[in-house]
């Protein structure tokens, strides 16, 4: 993979860093590695020690290769006396320095298990052989907060132990399960996918040694005989050299080669969304405006990838009182969702349409009819356990008729409850965490049994915004909205925060969407604040006062700089909330050699001019540097704006400027 001169991108694997991961997959990954224990998970079975179980118990190899650019490895091993077998499937990257697992389970036998426990998917000891510190790099988990994503770095010291947890059961709930470990002249990101309750920790010796655990948070259960429980997906990317920028860069790569889902066989690009929902008390919008909504944007010349219609058009006082019924309220939708569905598509739109199946309130069809599939008390909300095979069934088989029948093209998830109180209720003392592993198994296949019969549909994670976008759930899904940190109004003040949330989280999730209502206070500034790869800009199509002049440059500059939030991310200035602070980042698509460049200046900078140096460019090319407010570009060569900077004078605060480049002849 090469830039359009031929020099190769920094964030291409070297061939050191591959083969630092099969030689790590070779020593840890196969039946050897059973006895000395070098296996990278851990559990206890009959109170013994896994390490002296499997050392004893026969192992069964098997290798497939399931691409050109993976292998699975699965090693299974089973104890003759009780029938308990246990599989670690693995998958080895030849294009990435990457390695993933995951460890099953399953009772063969005729009887009950003894306890099974501690199941964590990765434990791991790591040496570092400099005289550096372990460092963590990561970024805080979604909290509906200003500082949501806000990135950390922790120095791992001597006899220091970092525990990590998700909040409730969503997991990117007040945390996020992915870090990235820098020690010994390189590092290691670490990535566990659990769409539940995940910990870690990260325990450092006296000496040179960190210990890494991670798995589902309470394990201590038995196993009847068929039932099966899994870990969380375990994931590791090493990367050497000390760019960190480049590490992540590395792994936003591998996100988008091997885990964004595919939309008809293609990777999802760029979308733009419409949702007018939140303009009906309630959310409780009806067909005939929605169907007048879109032709005001027609009139306007706006077209649109999708037309979103939100919570609210099943029967209900408000939205969240009727979630449980999965039909379209027939005052408001008397020939159903239809109707609107094709009236987008006859504009070039597709259709997003609400859930949140797993939520159900009192008085709904869910409660009345199936109690028996619900956990929690009776009258309140309650939790539907899609650990049961009959209600995921149900749900299945429901929600693919509504998808056929009122022409659905994205299905859209949300979550808005914590789960794990559920969960833990429901256990015995002998089967804690079983409700929870479960749980996530029926989740998953669920979406898996959508996705199968509806191959070019995208699936919304959702879950009160961005709580629940592990990796399980991100290899299905696009997070179409990040977080619920938004201003109904598009207030300004909330500019700052969205800023922070993409220079943070753009470190980890290449692909994620998030919208904003279009206003008079400040709109250029408050709408670049929030611009990402799947973007909507809400306005209320029956006021006569919407400046679509505005709104339209708006839509068409976004789509100008869309494609490349999919590239490589450069931070070009430090986080931070304070409003005398400026802001700016580059994503750079480096094979096509163009990018774009975004800086804001807030409302009480003192300073109005800066310089920003880019990074990915090419030294020996000539760009062409255009503000997407004026009209000529300028021609800057790749080593003046790498070692010099972009100068950016901003004489307005609050204010948001834009650039894009592309090299000269590509």
């Amino acid at each position: 993979m090469t830039s359009p001169n031929g020099v190769p991108p920094a964030a291409v694997a070297t061939e050191g860093e591959r083969a630092q991961a099969r030689a790590w997959a070779e020593a840890h990954l196969t039946p050897a590695a059973a006895a000395p224990p070098n296996l990278p998970f851990s559990f206890t079975y009959g109170g013994q020690p896994s390490a002296t179980l499997l050392a004893a118990w026969p192992c069964r190899d098997e290798v497939l290769a399931l691409d050109q650019a993976r292998t699975q490895r699965t090693l299974c091993w089973r104890d003759a006396a009780t029938g308990l077998e246990v599989r670690c499937v693995a998958v080895a990257y030849r294009d990435f320095p990457v390695v993933e697992w995951t460890v099953f389970w399953r009772n063969t036998g005729v009887a009950t298990t003894p306890v099974l426990a501690s199941l964590q998917g990765l434990d791991l000891g790591l040496e570092n052989d400099t005289s550096g510190e372990f460092v963590l790099h990561g970024i805080q988990g979604d909290s509906c907060t200003p500082d949501s994503f806000e990135p950390f770095d922790r120095v791992l010291g001597p006899g220091s132990r970092h525990a990590f947890a998700a909040v409730g059961g969503r997991p990117t709930n007040g945390a996020f399960p992915c870090v990235n470990l820098e020690f010994g002249g390189g590092g290691l990101i670490v990535a566990v996918g659990w769409p539940g309750q995940w910990a870690s920790t990260y325990t450092r010796d006296a000496g040179r040694r960190l210990t890494v655990r991670a798995g589902q948070e309470q394990t201590h259960l038995v196993l009847a005989p068929g039932e099966e429980v899994r870990t969380p997906l375990s994931v590791l990317l090493w990367w050497q050299g000390e760019d960190l920028v480049r590490a992540q860069n590395l792994w936003r790569r591998w996100m988008l080669a091997h885990n964004t889902p595919s939309a008809g066989g293609r990777p999802p690009g760029p979308l733009f969304c419409f949702c007018d929902g939140a303009f009906f008390p309630g959310l409780k919008c009806n067909a005939t405006d929605e169907m007048q909504a879109l032709d005001t944007l027609h009139r306007q010349g706006i077209q649109l990838d999708y037309w979103w219609m939100d919570a609210g058009w099943y029967p209900g006082q408000d939205w969240a009182q009727g979630v449980g019924t999965w039909e379209p309220d027939p005052e408001r939708f008397p020939q159903g969702i239809r109707p609107v569905a094709d009236h987008a598509r006859a504009y070039g739109a597709g259709l997003v349409l609400w859930f949140e199946p797993e939520r159900v309130m009192p008085g709904t069809w869910l409660a009345q009819t199936h109690p028996e599939w619900l956990l929690g008390q009776p009258g309140g909300v309650m939790l539907l356990d899609l650990g049961q095979a009959a209600a995921r069934t149900w749900l299945t088989e429901h929600v693919d008729r509504l998808i056929e029948s009122e022409g659905i093209t994205l299905y859209r998830q949300d979550f808005n409850m914590d789960p794990l109180p559920y969960w833990r209720a429901n256990d015995a003392p002998d089967r804690q965490g079983m409700t929870e592993n479960l749980h996530v198994q029926g989740y998953l296949a669920y979406w898996d049994e959508l996705r199968r019969r509806h191959p070019g549909m995208l699936i919304d994670s959702c879950a009160s915004g961005g709580r629940r976008n592990d990796l399980e759930t991100l290899r299905r899904s696009v997070p179409l909205l990040r977080s619920d940190y938004q201003s109904f109004g598009g207030d300004s003040s909330y500019a700052a925060g969205n800023q922070l949330q993409t220079y943070g989280l753009s470190r980890w999730l290449p692909y994620y969407g998030t919208g904003v209502y279009l206003s008079q206070d400040q709109p250029v500034y408050a709408v670049r604040s929030y611009l990402c790869p799947a973007f909507g800009i809400a306005a209320d199509p029956k006021r006569v006062d919407v400046d679509w002049d505005l709104y339209r440059r708006l839509v068409a500059q976004w789509r100008q700089v869309a494609d490349c939030f999919l590239g490589d991310y450069y931070p070009l200035t430090g986080w931070g909330l304070s409003e005398e602070a400026w802001m700016g980042w580059q994503f750079d698509l480096a094979e096509q050699g163009r990018g774009m460049v975004q800086v804001f200046r807030r409302t009480r900078s003192p300073f109005t001019a800066a310089v920003f140096p880019l990074q990915g460019l090419d030294p020996e090319a000539t760009y062409a540097v255009r503000d997407l407010d004026q009209e000529t570009p300028a021609l800057l060569s790749g080593r003046q704006l790498m070692e010099l900077g972009l100068e950016v004078r901003i004489d307005a605060r609050p204010a948001a400027r834009m650039w894009v480049y592309t090299r000269v002849g590509a």
